[in-house]
């Protein structure tokens, strides 16, 4: 790489729960997201919700969180997305990844097929926080503006 960074790559180990479940795939090297398939039909009417099996079990790792968030290519072409945006998977939890899909298109229904690319989970590391009261915060320029507090 031109920039000097050396790329790391994260093991993530799964369980296909069903045979006839596919992997979750990253379409290009370097994407961040690995596509999520369905392993199951699902309809979805205009304005309907889906949750759609994968298939899959993963073991995320400590200091880590998988976040399942919408295929732009869904939401753009069908108006497909996720009613739980994005869907946060801890890193204890090792049952079924299940996508809650949305139609938002208001005349559509959209058909879901086992194989079809549904969303894609990316793998992010996290801080854990701890919670300390105070009796103030240190000023800062923008102090407690919030919506709109720009002007747009």
């Amino acid at each position: 790489m031109a920039s000097g960074i050396v790329p790391q790559v994260l093991e993530l180990r799964y369980i296909k729960l069903r045979p006839d479940a596919t992997v979750p795939t990253q379409a290009h090297d370097g994407d961040a997201g690995s596509d999520v398939y369905a392993v199951e039909a699902a309809e979805l009417p205009p304005g309907g919700r889906a949750q759609v099996a994968t298939g899959i079990a993963v073991a995320i790792p400590d200091g880590c969180a998988g976040l399942i968030l919408p295929r732009s290519g869904l939401a753009h072409k069908h108006g497909i997305t996720l009613t739980n945006t994005p869907g946060l998977i801890d890193s204890g939890y090792r049952g079924e990844l299940r996508v809650l899909l949305l139609n938002t298109d208001r005349e559509k229904s959209f058909s879901v097929e086992p194989g079809d690319r549904i969303a894609q989970l990316v793998i992010v590391n996290y801080v854990p926080p701890r919670w300390t009261e105070v009796e103030e915060f240190d000023q800062t320029v923008r102090g407690g503006g919030g919506f709109g507090s720009t002007g747009t």
